[in-house]
C-alpha cells in the first residue's frame, strides 16, 4: 500500500457533527478523482465529549441525503501525536482554532488553520456549529462544507503533486 502524501485533520469541538461531516464529504471528493490512497484524512474533536460515538444523527440524516456516508466515524479527541502525523490540521470555528493553537508545539504551529480559508462562494469565516439548531442549520454546514471542500482539493492538488 501507498503511503499517503498529504494529511488532513478536520477539527471541531465533540467531533459528531461538523468535522465528521467535513470528514465524510471530502473523502467523497477523493474518492472521486482516485486520491484516496495518496490523501489521508481524519477528523477529531477539541474536547473528548463523545469518544467512540457515531456522529450525532441529524449530521447524519442530512449527510445521507446527499449521498455522504458517515456511518462507520466514530468521535475521538485529538491527541499530541496529530501536531506531527498530520500536514493541516483545519478547524470549524475560532474557538477550535485558539484551543488547538494553545495545545500545539510551536514546531507544528503553522498546520493549524481555519476551513472557512477555503471557502469559494461564502464570505462565511467560520463553519458554524449546527447541535442546538435544526435542519436549517444541519443543511447549511453542509453547504459551507462542499464549498470549503471544494477550495480544499484545489489547494491540495496544487500543493502536492499528485
Amino acid at each position: 500500500m501507498n503511503k499517503a502524501q498529504f494529511k488532513i485533520l478536520f477539527v471541531c469541538m465533540g467531533n459528531i457533527c461538523r468535522s465528521p461531516t467535513a470528514e465524510a464529504v471530502f473523502s467523497k471528493k477523493l474518492a472521486e478523482k482516485n486520491l484516496l490512497q495518496k490523501i489521508k484524512i481524519d477528523s477529531a474533536g477539541t474536547h473528548n465529549f463523545h469518544p467512540g460515538s457515531p456522529p450525532d444523527e441529524r449530521s447524519q440524516k442530512h449527510a445521507d441525503k446527499r449521498g455522504y456516508d458517515m456511518s462507520n466515524l466514530r468521535a475521538r479527541a485529538v491527541n499530541a501525536s496529530d501536531f506531527e502525523e498530520f500536514d493541516l490540521l483545519l478547524t470549524m470555528d475560532w474557538d477550535n482554532r485558539t484551543l488547538l493553537e494553545e495545545r500545539c508545539p510551536a514546531l507544528h504551529i503553522h498546520k493549524i488553520r481555519g476551513f472557512a480559508e477555503f471557502l469559494q462562494t461564502s464570505p462565511a469565516s467560520v463553519i458554524p456549529d449546527p447541535y442546538y439548531g435544526g435542519d436549517t442549520e444541519f443543511e447549511h454546514v453542509l453547504d459551507l462544507i462542499e464549498d470549503a471542500s471544494e477550495g480544499l482539493m484545489k489547494f491540495i492538488t496544487q500543493k502536492v503533486a499528485l
